[in-house]
């Protein structure tokens, strides 16, 4: 059983707690590691290395400080394997999707080795005889990320990487339920030869988080996660004075026009709703096809659910593992349960799913539920499984109107042959994150990742010049340096 261990100002600390939390291999049951549930004494000294570490770090040349990124990326793609075997193990996703993950995750390492560009300033020349105006981008300060446990590679690093380059230090909390891949990972950056302090890892649970949010000396935080704890997590870091943005929650639609071609929207579809079992926030949970698509689409995604190959994610040709815990599949599974008796039909059910050789897994098969009302609780309820529900819509206008009238806006996607149905679409859906014969529109690291509505709760974004602007702040500067003064100023 792994040991997890805190790493404060450059040194591996075991934590003080005594109280831990059990991680366990979602596909076997097996006990992992033990996560310490680490309170806000224990982040005190996380936040104290990272102020000290942060003047020496910010007057450090943007080109030196990148040279320590080039590193990580080498570092990071030397180990993808070892790295998606661990996410593996502690999240259960296939090893494909979380090699994957981890491509994702150094495609921002990569951007971020940009920021002698990115970050530049502005100036004007002569705004008045002997009067320049210049803008500055400066570090924040300590900054930190509450990190989710569906993506523990790939999330950290929409944000660490554009932070560190920019000249912050960060303080990271993983997910006590997969604390192993930012072990992996740390120890990766412990080779870099970083300034001690200018990162530093806490274990913990909702005491560690509010410690975060609360401590004066942290002044930017990202999270991701649930809706309802997005929202929380806003408002007491906005109230602590503090930069915040919130990722919520989210039930991403995909229209399906008749003119579609048919077998690429069913198996990209199919991806979108079953891939990493439905456990992430950019997954299609509701599809409408429109009109007479209905029926075909229908028969071709229920084949293509019932066809999935579930198993433990490390068995080759496995296409989609378990749902994170015990948990997890009890209340997916009462979710479908839910929507059955609100009238909708299951022609794919995978409630009660038991994998030959994985019987202590927390496995959910991939299941549709058919005619699913407009409405209706089930409609509007992020699951957060490998479930996709089916609503029968008229026309385009109708299937526009459904999706603006949801809460969530992470994420809307249409298949269709007609540009002019495409740019309507992705001209009037009010979502973040838009897919054109796309299932999972997920943005490159050069755009930002974004999300409207209950979707997301802040100003700006994680990845690109989102993630420049949240972790630098402007100052304006005024210079006059005239023999003669001027009246104007």
């Amino acid at each position: 059983m792994q040991k997890i261990m805190n790493y404060i100002g450059g040194e591996w600390i075991e934590p003080q707690g005594t109280e831990f939390y059990a991680v366990v291999n979602p596909a076997t049951g097996e006990l992992l590691a033990r996560t310490p549930l680490c309170g806000k004494g224990e982040l005190e000294p996380a936040a104290r290395a990272a102020a000290e570490a942060l003047p020496a770090w910010r007057r450090t040349p943007a080109q030196e400080r990148i040279q320590y990124l080039f590193k990580l990326k080498a570092l990071l793609e030397t180990n993808l394997t070892e790295i998606g075997r661990t996410i593996t193990r502690e999240c259960g996703k296939t090893l494909e999707e979380a090699t994957g993950e981890m491509r994702r995750a150094i495609e921002n390492v990569e951007a971020a080795c940009g920021i002698p560009m990115l970050s530049k300033g502005e100036i004007a020349e002569d705004i008045a005889p002997g009067l320049d105006e210049l803008l500055l981008r400066q570090p924040v300060g300590v900054c930190a990320s509450i990190v989710p446990f569906n993506f523990p590679g790939m999330i950290p690093f929409w944000y660490l990487p554009y932070a560190l380059a920019c000249g912050n230090t960060y303080i990271l909390k993983p997910s006590e339920k997969v604390p192993m891949t930012m072990q992996l990972v740390v120890q990766l950056v412990d080779q870099l030869g970083l300034p001690r302090g200018v990162i530093n890892l806490v274990n913990g649970g909702k005491e560690a988080v509010d410690g975060i949010l609360d401590h004066p000396t942290i002044r930017a935080v990202t999270f991701v996660g649930a809706t309802a704890t997005a929202r929380y997590v806003y408002r007491r870091a906005a109230e602590a004075g503090k930069r915040v943005q919130a990722q919520g929650g989210a039930k991403n639609p995909v229209v399906i026009l008749p003119d579609a071609d048919m077998e690429m929207a069913v198996r990209i579809t199919a991806d979108a709703a079953f891939g990493c079992a439905g456990q992430r926030c950019l997954a299609t949970s509701l599809a409408m096809p429109i009109g007479e698509a209905y029926d075909l689409f229908r028969e071709m995604i229920c084949d293509a659910a019932a066809s999935r190959k579930v198993g433990y994610g490390l068995d080759e040709g496995v296409q989609m593992g378990p749902v994170i815990d015990a948990a997890s599949q009890k209340r997916i599974e009462e979710c479908i349960g839910a929507g059955a008796s609100a009238g909708a039909g299951v022609p794919v059910d995978g409630r009660k799913a038991v994998i030959p050789g994985y019987e202590k897994g927390s496995f959910v098969r991939p299941t549709i539920l058919d005619e699913v009302q407009p409405g209706s609780q089930i409609a509007g309820t992020e699951i957060f499984g490998p479930v996709l529900g089916l609503m029968k819509v008229n026309s385009l206008d109708e299937a526009i109107a459904l999706v603006n009238r949801g809460r969530y806006g992470n994420q809307a996607s249409l298949f269709t042959s007609s540009g002019a149905a495409a740019r309507k679409f992705r001209y009037e859906v009010e979502a973040g994150n838009i897919g054109i014969n796309i299932g999972v529109a997920a943005p490159l690291a050069a755009f930002p990742f974004s999300g409207w509505k209950d979707s997301f709760f802040g100003d700006l974004h994680g990845q690109g010049m989102d993630a420049v602007d949240f972790f630098t702040q402007k100052k304006i500067v005024v210079e006059r340096w005239p023999k003669e003064w001027t009246r104007k100023f």
